[in-house]
């Protein structure tokens, strides 16, 4: 019983809301129209997001602890296939196809040496840089969606009012009555281009720090990396 005031407040204002999109002009359609597309275009990009990060960070995990306990570059080199989702994985491949080539030129087969340490970390940072890029990739477009939607709403709401009061003039009346409707109605789209900017905006910086992390994470792995080559081939 305590129940049924919520069921039926919230029934009222689902009717609200259809009554007011029932109402609303070709213009305010459009915009709310526009901003449906950015709304699912964002929200398809935070939950695929999601779970890319979620696998980066279960694989790196895993990679990190394989690498630290292997002894032979050529074991570490068998578990990249299955923990490809970590970034940390082509930077180590970048940096073991790189030892590969020098080693391959050696004098001395049975105990290789690499020429140039220097070409190793170049090699690493390239495929670092590459690796954060594609991390990077469609986070500008939720920038967009935070940056852009709110003025996109505020402009249906602009023209809706304009509307309301162009028919306040037509009919000769000037009572709060006859224009609440029509604003009411131009208000919802700055409204739904609230609900579009702010889950864009909190996700951005949310994956923005993510990325932040995973960048420090492969410069640490570099660092790691490099002492283990020096070590070992020089």
């Amino acid at each position: 019983m305590t129940l049924a005031p919520l069921v039926i407040m919230q029934g009222l204002s689902q009717g609200e809301i259809w009554h007011l999109l029932a109402n609303t002009g070709l213009v305010a359609r459009l915009v709310l129209l526009l901003l449906l597309l950015f709304s699912v275009l964002s929200w398809a990009i935070i939950l695929r997001k999601q779970g890319r990060f979620r696998s980066a960070r279960n694989d790196s995990r895993e990679f990190l602890r394989i690498f630290r306990q292997s002894k032979k570059l050529s074991d570490i080199r068998a578990s990249c296939q299955a923990l490809k989702a970590s970034p940390l994985v082509e930077v180590f491949l970048a940096g073991y196809r790189e030892i590969e080539s020098q080693a391959a030129t050696t004098e001395n087969p049975g105990k290789p040496r690499i020429r140039s340490l220097d070409a190793v970390h170049r090699a690493r940072q390239i495929a670092s840089s590459a690796e954060l890029t594609r991390m990077e990739q469609w986070l500008s477009w939720l920038a967009t969606t935070g940056s852009v939607t709110p003025f996109i709403g505020l402009f249906g709401t602009v023209w809706g009012i304009k509307d309301a009061f162009r028919g306040l003039g037509s009919a000769g009346t000037a009572s709060l009555r006859s224009v609440a409707p029509g604003i009411s109605e131009a208000l919802l789209t700055t409204a739904a281009g609230l609900f579009a900017a702010l889950p864009a905006v909190i996700a951005y910086n949310h994956y923005v720090q993510r990325v932040k992390e995973f960048g420090a994470l492969m410069d640490d792995f570099s660092l790691e990396f490099l002492n283990m080559t020096e070590r070992h081939f020089t």
